[in-house]
């Protein structure tokens, strides 16, 4: 292993690898283009079980990713997880059933999305405690981000060789970037801090604040934290994953103006992870979770007012915010578990945060989905977001800031 010291040097390279294996299992989330023509040669009304399943195992298998990282390294299980998110992609290309998908783009690629998502960043957090809040922001965008960029590209090649083909090159490609940018990644050493500024002090500190995932389990703070993350998250959960129907149903749009909502939606969530992860580092984790509480509150009220008169203004303005918000926690909270949990465990603590939004994944749409067929609109399920939003906010006031 190399010298602290050159490592040191090196993690800015760590820095662009890891954005970029996260962009290619970013794709995870350009399900969609897949999905529909996918659905049309299964002749199956429905393939959204694949994804819902690959979100289901996503805390499991971060929390799995960072034991086999402490037992391993991190580099070993991004290539393991690269391997594992390829061929689950390429084996979907051979699926003839709902249930072949569900296990090959749900479980193997849904494990091998989480090993290497957790380890990219847990690793490259620990790499930069200068900024924590930048590169959790950082390499949370270029996983974001992707499908803006993967999406025009899975589709073009559904229109030029077909969806099954599809797979197959995409899994391959993925598999072949991720395994090779592995062995670019600079590992976390236990000597790293002493060759830091100030490391005599930050070492001493991190020391102390290092917790196993049972003492973490047995903190207060923990569920507070936890609560907050799954307030944040089902309300963006909520938007985010039926965005184009929203725009569709409330304000009238046209299919294509609505798909390039959500390219507006999924812009705007990057922005909040780099922005609002820079700005934690100079104002403090709490203050911009406090803060972005407060916006999304005004976000989702934009929504419910759009929901009312069919305004597509009030509509772009909630989509934004709740964007933004949404990035935010993303790109907060790795680094902010890491600062009250410490840095040793970080992965694992953090995938077993992560329930978090395995939860809100689950809750959003389906609150969403519910009030539509039990009321025939929307507003009542913004009402909702908005009260959970004010938990949220809450509790962000009972946690001081370190």
């Amino acid at each position: 292993m190399k010298a602290s010291s050159d490592i040191l040097k090196n993690r800015w390279r760590t820095l662009v690898v890891s954005c970029f294996i996260n962009l290619c299992i970013g794709s995870m989330y350009a399900w969609s283009v897949l999905a529909a023509p996918m659905a049309e040669v299964l002749q199956v009304k429905s393939v959204s079980m694949a994804f819902s399943m690959a979100n289901m195992v996503a805390f499991i298998s971060i929390i799995l990713g960072g034991i086999l990282s402490a037992k391993f390294s991190p580099r070993k299980v991004i290539c393991v997880g690269g391997i594992l998110f390829g061929m689950g992609m390429f084996l979907c290309g051979f699926a003839h059933s709902v249930k072949e998908l569900v296990i090959f783009y749900g479980v193997i690629l849904g494990f091998g999305m989480s090993f290497v998502y957790g380890n990219t960043i847990g690793n490259t957090i620990k790499l930069f405690p200068d900024r924590r809040g930048m590169i959790g922001g950082l390499t949370t965008a270029s996983y974001g981000i992707s499908s803006v960029i993967i999406s025009p590209i899975a589709n073009y090649l559904n229109n030029r060789v077909g969806v099954r083909n599809s797979f197959f090159i995409l899994g391959i490609v993925f598999m072949i970037i991720i395994i090779s940018g592995s062995f670019f990644i600079v590992e976390y050493p236990d000597d790293f801090l002493k060759h830091f500024p100030s490391s005599s002090i930050d070492a001493a500190i991190n020391r102390e604040k290092d917790k196993t995932p049972l003492e973490m389990v047995q903190m207060p703070i923990f569920y507070k934290l936890l609560l907050i993350l799954t307030c944040g998250g089902t309300f963006g959960m909520m938007v985010i994953s039926s965005a184009r129907t929203l725009a569709v149903d409330i304000t009238g749009v046209s299919a294509g103006t609505a798909s390039i909502l959500v390219s507006v939606l999924c812009l705007f969530n990057t922005v909040g992870r780099i922005l609002a992860g820079t700005l934690s580092d100079y104002l403090g984790r709490m203050k911009t979770i406090r803060a972005v509480m407060l916006i999304a509150v005004l976000g989702l009220m934009s929504l419910l007012i759009s929901s009312y008169n069919g305004s597509a203004v009030y509509y772009v303005i909630g989509i934004i915010l709740v964007g933004l918000c949404f990035g935010t926690f993303m790109g907060v909270f790795p680094g902010l578990c890491t600062d009250r949990f410490g840095e040793k465990y970080n992965i694992i603590n953090y995938g077993i945060m992560w329930i978090g939004i395995s939860a809100a994944g689950l809750i959003g749409p389906k609150i969403l989905d519910t009030v539509y067929i039990m009321r025939g609109r929307y507003s009542e399920s913004f009402i909702f977001a908005i009260v959970l939003a004010f938990v949220g906010l809450g509790w962000a006031f009972c946690i001081k800031d370190q």
